[in-house]
């Protein structure tokens, strides 16, 4: 299935500021774990990532250093900050009130569409 670059952009951040809330973590791992965590439907990419990442560190919501972790190679990990955590709880906010509006209006469209399918359609 094709995501929309829409969908993907307007996801991206509640997804960056939830994974980071679990614990620090450098692009790449994100990259990992965003595939993981979408059964490899959301195939981000260095160009979506990055930009994002350095936008929510001017806004504050994330933090950055460079690390060396023992017998690795340098890498900038990020992590969440108390403003990053407070505007992932206003996102979820929205995201709960969005698919609530969208259930509600497949499950009226459904309802719908049942009661006015043909007989051939039916069953």
């Amino acid at each position: 299935m094709h995501i929309t670059k829409d969908l993907v952009a307007a996801s991206a951040t509640p997804l960056v500021l939830g994974i980071l809330a679990e614990g620090e973590s450098y692009g790449y791992a994100i990259l990992k774990q965003v595939n993981e965590l979408s059964g490899g439907q959301l195939e981000w990419t260095d160009g979506l990532l990055y930009p994002l990442l350095h936008r929510l560190e001017r806004l504050g919501h994330v933090e950055a250093d460079w690390q060396t972790p023992p017998g690795g190679r340098r890498r900038k990990y990020y992590r969440i900050t108390d403003q990053g955590r407070a505007e992932l709880a206003e996102q979820r906010r929205q995201w709960a009130a969005v698919v609530d509006t969208l259930r509600s209006v497949w499950s009226a469209t459904q309802s719908i569409t049942s009661i006015t399918a043909p007989a051939w359609e039916a069953g």
